[in-house]
């Protein structure tokens, strides 16, 4: 099992931060149906203010590549992403290709305590 955190912004707009986060609320199976296919076993969000983080938990085969070729052939997934796309600020560090940033672990405590 892998475990990556990554990290976003949304617009700075109380309106569309609480559209966003109702269409997380009720995700069609077809968007549930490709995270769970690429080997994602949980996903979750969290947010404070304008900046979201992802924690995605995964089998040791999955692959951020094969997930990005399997979602851009999938329909349904382009027209959640472009909607979704609508909402998101990509951060000012970012590659020009990503939108979601992988973070660095910088502490461990269980490794402190080894």
């Amino acid at each position: 099992m892998k475990t990556y955190y990554l990290a976003l912004d949304l617009h700075d707009d109380e309106k569309r931060i609480a559209e966003y986060e109702a269409y997380h609320k009720n995700v069609s199976k077809e968007i549930i149906e490709s995270i769970t296919s690429s080997g994602i076993t949980n996903m979750r969000l969290f947010r404070t203010g304008n900046r979201l983080f992802m924690i995605i938990d995964a089998s040791d085969d999955f692959s951020f590549e094969e997930k990005s070729k399997m979602d851009a052939s999938n329909p349904a997934v382009q027209v959640w992403e472009t909607l979704m796309g609508s909402y998101q600020k990509k951060l000012t560090w970012s590659k020009p290709d990503e939108k979601w940033v992988l973070m660095n672990e910088i502490f461990n405590l269980q490794q402190q305590l080894q």
